[in-house]
């Protein structure tokens, strides 16, 4: 360490702000807030410090800076507005290069309302952005089923109007507009519309309803019906928009919901707006973790960088967790029941459901990517010093103890390598014995293997309890390889994870990759040993019927089998058929004994 830098950090002072590390050439690395600037600054200087990334980003600190703020929420801005002006190397980022549609009421006479991608400052009113161009198009779409707008740019001022410089086009002759530019709509009508317009897009429909009921009364006391069903068929049409998008309590007003799951390499955040009971925005993105960032931390980030890209002030927050940070005049409110911990459940489904969709994606395109990620969280959930890239499974088969068959089945960076599959035939075990038979199969395979020099497994998974697990257990002792293999045990009814010598099995998730894997592993495993059991079995009845027969010996039987393939085909064999595979005296006694 320099010894500027060195002098910097016992200079550091024990308020809130940010802080922002710079390398030999003066780039800078990372910025990071915090309560208290010398504590979190100094933690990273920590000779116990965790995090390969980390300790590369530490060795290559030659100065740092750092500002003071008020507040730790202070210090979150702050850091966010550095982070999208610098873009640190070291720092996780939302990076959202898109521009997303927004509705716009246009600053003008008779406002025209239209889907843009890009906001000006000329007065007009902007809402969203949102997330899909879909949803936007709907809503804009059934906007104007309801009401008649105009779509034309001219300047409608009322002098223009008084003066009868326009006439009306082929919209209003088409019924989409009312005829605003000939001054056959008044201002006062249209700005009715417009305000209850307003509604709609913020999720409240009332001043809507109200406004299309009135309409139709007002035709329907006329006698004018065809009218006042057109009006009808536009209520539907609102009430239909409003029924898809309400999913929540209408008394859950003005909320913004976040729902996040994470993996080894990101987080996935998603976002709802809540208006009046209604979800009328909804996002999801996928923040890669570098520093092996908690979720606490992405989410203080995510929090404020979605509440600012989609222009939203809401007082209440709803979140899965809670978080250390304080935002100025805002809830953050972690829900334990009802309907808002219901709609933040929705949210962690959508953020579950988009990381599962990415994954497939990765999947598809980049499969070892996909591999490295699977086994990263194999060796973390599973507690192992290394990946498990090779994985051999071993699974007992027999029924009642008759043709017992032991099967190891090889599962190479979590894809099966059936060319090193093996069976094998327990030697030592009389009876049906699964604890014995898993103890000298296991010996067997893996004395064989440091005999011949062969590469172990990183991890041997067993088709049962502790009692099987035990068993295996006592050959890996013998041949002094327990604690150098990571050895597990996995049974069926609950599909509990058991580890040696831990009295309590570990449950994975359900959708858990790593539980996925497993579960291949024991069935293949299974599938592999019953096969082969079922083969000894067939075999051994044949063979059975055939040994019935005086002065025919097992050499005899294996050949008549491996050239006629069954007892059937030897029984309707003729003694010349006979006489060629084995000569004249043992065909006449075989053809005899079927014959008799």
């Amino acid at each position: 360490m320099n010894p500027s830098l060195e002098l910097q950090l016992k200079t550091l002072p024990s308020e809130p702000g940010v802080y922002r590390y710079y390398d030999k050439n003066d780039k800078l690395l990372y910025v990071g807030k915090a309560k208290n600037l010398k504590k979190r600054v100094l933690s990273y200087f920590n000779k116990n410090l965790s995090g390969y990334r980390i300790k590369i980003m530490v060795g290559k600190i030659q100065r740092l800076e750092t500002t003071i703020v008020n507040s730790e929420y202070d210090a979150l801005l702050l850091e966010n507005n550095l982070i999208k002006e610098h873009q640190p190397f070291y720092n996780v980022m939302l990076k959202d290069d898109k521009t997303y549609p927004w509705i716009c009421i246009k600053n003008e006479d008779f406002p025209r309302i239209f889907l843009t991608r890009t906001k000006i400052k000329d007065g007009s009113e902007y809402y969203g952005p949102y997330a899909k161009v879909r949803p936007a198009k709907i809503l804009l779409d059934t906007i104007k089923h309801i009401y008649k707008l105009r779509t034309c740019n001219l300047n409608l001022g009322p002098s223009k109007i008084d003066e009868g410089k326009y006439k009306v086009c082929l919209e209003y002759h088409i019924k989409n507009c009312e005829g605003p530019c000939e001054g056959l709509e008044s201002k006062e009508d249209y700005d009715e519309k417009i305000d209850a317009i307003r509604g709609i897009i913020k999720g409240d429909f009332r001043k809507a309803k109200e406004y299309l009921v009135n309409q139709m009364m007002k035709y329907a006391t006329n006698l004018q019906f065809e009218s006042a069903q057109i009006i009808k068929e536009r209520i539907d049409a609102l009430e239909d928009y409003q029924t898809k998008n309400t999913v929540v309590n209408p008394s859950i007003d003005d909320v913004d919901v976040f729902g996040m799951t994470s993996d080894e390499t990101a987080a996935y955040v998603n976002f709802f707006k809540i208006r009046n009971g209604n979800i009328i925005q909804s996002y999801t993105t996928e923040i890669k973790k570098i520093l092996e960032e908690s979720d606490e931390d992405i989410m203080e980030q995510a929090l404020v960088e979605i509440r600012q890209k989609f222009d939203s002030h809401s007082k209440e927050v709803l979140l899965p967790f809670h978080l250390s940070i304080e935002i100025p005049n805002v809830k953050l409110i972690v829900p334990k029941v009802g309907d808002k911990k219901r709609i933040v459940e929705l949210s962690e489904k959508n953020a579950k459901e988009y990381r599962l969709e990415k994954l497939k994606q990765v999947q598809i395109v980049d499969p070892e990517r996909h591999t490295n990620r699977i086994m990263s969280e194999m060796q973390k959930l599973l507690r192992m010093p290394v990946e498990p890239r090779h994985i051999e499974g071993f699974d007992n088969s027999n029924i009642q103890g008759t043709n017992p068959v032991s099967a190891c089945v090889v599962f190479k960076d979590g894809k099966p390598s059936k060319a090193d599959y093996r069976i094998f035939h327990p030697k030592t075990v009389e009876g049906p014995n699964d604890f014995a038979t898993m103890e000298e199969v296991i010996y067997r395979r893996y004395k064989r293997m440091l005999d011949e020099g062969e590469d172990l497994p990183q991890l041997i998974l067993i088709d049962g309890g502790k009692g099987q697990l035990s068993s295996a257990v006592k050959s890996l002792r013998l041949l002094g390889l327990y604690g150098k293999i990571t050895i597990v045990g996995i049974a069926k009814r609950l599909e509990e994870i058991f580890f040696p010598e831990d009295p309590i099995p570990l449950y994975l998730d359900k959708k858990s990759e790593t539980l996925k894997i497993l579960q291949r592993v024991r069935d293949e495993a299974h599938r592999f040993g019953v096969k082969h059991h079922r083969t000894r079995r067939k075999n051994s009845t044949i063979k059975s019927e055939l040994e019935e027969i005086p002065g025919v010996g097992e050499k005899t039987i294996e050949l008549l089998l491996s050239k006629l393939k069954s007892v059937k085909r030897i029984k309707e064999s003729n003694l010349e058929t006979l006489e060629e595979i084995l000569g004249k005296s043992k065909a006449k006694i075989i053809y005899d004994f079927f014959n008799e």
